[in-house]
Parts: C-alpha cells; structure tokens; sequence
C-alpha cells in the first residue's frame, strides 16, 4: 500500500519557492517534528515555518535541546533563522548551502547530545568537505537514544547506506549536570559510496549482554540491575558489564544489546530517584521482550529514525520492522511535506507483526 500525501493537519501546501509551513502540534507533536523538519529543510534547500512548537508539552516551545538542534542545523548550512530563543514556539528557517567544517554545539544542560547529533548528521553526509562535530550535553538521559543505541545499532545502518561516520564518546552525562561529550568525523558521501538499504533479517544471534552503570550513586544498584534482567533471559547467556563512571553528576543507566548478523539492537532505560532498581530494569526487559517478539530486525525505536539518512543519501530503501509508532507516522508526514513525490510503501501479512517498509524519494540536493 503507497501512503497518501500529508493531511493538512500537518502543513499546508507550498507554491514553487515558498516556504514549508508545519504544525509542531501534529501527531507526536515533541521535538522530533523540528529535528527532521530542520535536517530536511537543510536538505532540500526548502525554507521551512513551524508553529505551535511542543504546544501539547507541560513546558511548550523550545528548551535547551531543541534550541542547540536549531543553531547546529543553522550552522551547517548557513540559515538565516527567526525564533531561535528558549520557549518561543515559532521558527523561520532560511537555509543557505550546506558546509562542512569544524563545529562545536554545546546544550548547556543535561538535554540529549545524541539528538542534537542526529539532526546535523544526514546534512553533514551531503557536505563538499569532511567534518568534524563535538557536542557536550547528556548522553544517557530519558526521552532519548543513548549513546550505546547510536553507535552500536544507529550508525552501522547509516554506514551500511554508503555513510563515513566515526564516532566516539569521550565523557558520560546524566541528568540534570549533563557534561557528556560526543565527537563525530563525517566524510562526504561520493556518489559512488552509495547503497542502496535493505534489512529484511536480523540473522543469527552472536552475542547478548547487559551493561549497567553508575556515577556518584552506590556500584550494587547497577548490580542489581544487571542480576535481574540476567534472571529474566537465560536462554540468551547474557554477558554482563557493571561499572562506575567518571560524570559530572550522578546518575545510572542500564541497557541491553543483541548482536545479530545484520543488526544490532539496544534497550536502555535511565535511573532516577523516583525509580526503583527493579522498575528500571523490568522496563529494559519489557522493550527487549516485545522485539524479541516480533521477529523483525528494526525495532520501534529505530524505524523511525532510518528514514531521513535514507532519503539523505539516495532515497532506496527496505526494511523489516514491527507495528507503526506515532512517532513513525508522524516523521513520515513531516517527509512527504518536504518531499511531496517520496513515496513510502508497506507490505503486511495477516497474523503476521512484521511490516515491511520501503522508501523512496530522490529529492535532496547536492552539497
């Protein structure tokens, strides 16, 4: 089945030149619609007017993260920008051409540097010269990917595209002191690096562990963690890795990693005063649960976020997930509005949960 074109609710119809004008409020209605609302104004050189940013949020408008994600996209294409400042909840985006270059984004809290990270990466694949990006914030946090999801199950699938991409962490940070801080080297992507994505099977399974750690907090928390979600799956023989971090603050976080053959998949939760050990740990194990499930290689989480690096770097691709998430079908709106031909296509079997999805759209330019 070929999904329609985007509904109203989400933008409005732009004549030859004109900007791209979006409904922050629609479907998932959080900071998703302006992280890829921004990489694809970059992208395809469409001035982009977003409303009603966060608008549903207790705290509407941009906070720190989303304001760091807007002067990151400027900078890597040099927009002209309106609204730019905390708690505003309307941006005007001019985006100029898309550089490479030296680039240094700090949050200036405990907001995610990892989704900062995603916004500016597809536009840094499209650049005439490589780059280098540091960003300080928080690397595992709640509402966000963390760090070991970007690198071990993320990046690979960008690379597998035609994607150059390093990426390290030099330092941890939790919320609220933040600190963290991530480096990326990105090389321009040559025509003929370019793949296109296929993932139809997870392959078989080579590795399984857990990780928990701790900064500032007692080590047996994270112990705890560990010897539970170890309990709860011991056909899988998890191996474990408990340890405390240098951070700026306190802080813990546990995740899990299946290692396939053709994917690696991640399911981490974040500590906090209000949670309990056992809480956390379950919440990994239920997010590990429902993947395992489904049998299909791209879990929900991670489906929703394929889709930009693919239309980035050539628009083709295919790949096995699990149900639609409203983050999922909210991106694929904000997709078609700046891509209004992209077609994305789903193949489902009665009784079966697994979707296939298929992208395609070849509308981005050049750096």
């Amino acid at each position: 089945m070929t999904s329609s074109t985007p509904s109203e609710s989400l933008s409005h119809p732009a004549t030859a030149g004109a900007p791209v004008r979006l409904d922050g409020s629609f479907g998932e209605g959080g900071g998703q619609i302006l992280r890829t609302s921004l990489a694809l104004s970059a992208l395809t050189g469409k001035p982009l007017r977003l409303e009603k940013i966060r608008a549903g949020r207790e705290k509407p408008g941009l906070k720190r993260q989303h304001l760091t994600a807007v002067k990151a996209a400027a900078a890597v294409c040099g927009a002209r920008v309106e609204g730019a400042e905390l708690g505003s909840m309307a941006l005007a985006f001019d985006p100029g051409a898309i550089r490479g270059g030296s680039f240094r984004f700090d949050v200036g809290s405990a907001g995610s540097a990892i989704l900062v990270a995603q916004t500016v990466l597809p536009v840094l694949l499209r650049a005439p010269e490589p780059s280098e990006v540091e960003i300080t914030g928080g690397t595992h946090v709640s509402w966000a990917p963390c760090w070991e999801f970007f690198a071990e199950s993320y990046l690979p699938l960008v690379r597998a595209m035609g994607a150059r991409v390093e990426a390290q962490i030099e330092s941890i940070g939790f919320h609220p002191a933040g600190g963290g801080r991530i480096r990326l080297r990105v090389e321009p992507v040559r025509a003929e690096d370019v793949r296109p994505f296929a993932l139809a099977e997870r392959g078989a399974l080579r590795r399984a562990r857990v990780s928990a750690v701790v900064s500032g907090i007692p080590l047996d928390i994270a112990e705890s963690e560990a010897d539970i979600l170890q309990e709860k799956f011991p056909e899988l023989s998890l191996e474990r890795d408990v340890r405390e971090v240098d951070s700026p603050g306190p802080g813990n976080a546990v995740w899990m990693t299946l290692e396939y053959e053709r994917v690696t998949a991640v399911f981490s939760e974040v500590g906090s005063f209000d949670l309990s050990r056992k809480v956390v740990a379950h919440r990994v194990m239920n997010a590990a649960r429902k993947y395992l499930k489904t049998g299909a290689p791209v879990g929900p989480h991670l489906a929703d976020q394929l889709v930009v690096p693919i239309v980035a770097l050539g628009g083709e691709g295919v790949f096995v997930k699990g149900k639609d998430t409203l983050h999922e079908t909210t991106n694929w709106e904000v997709v078609r509005a700046f891509l209004p031909d992209a077609r994305i296509e789903r193949t489902e079997t009665p009784g079966d949960p697994k979707i296939g999805l298929a992208v395609h759209g070849h509308a981005v330019r050049a750096g």
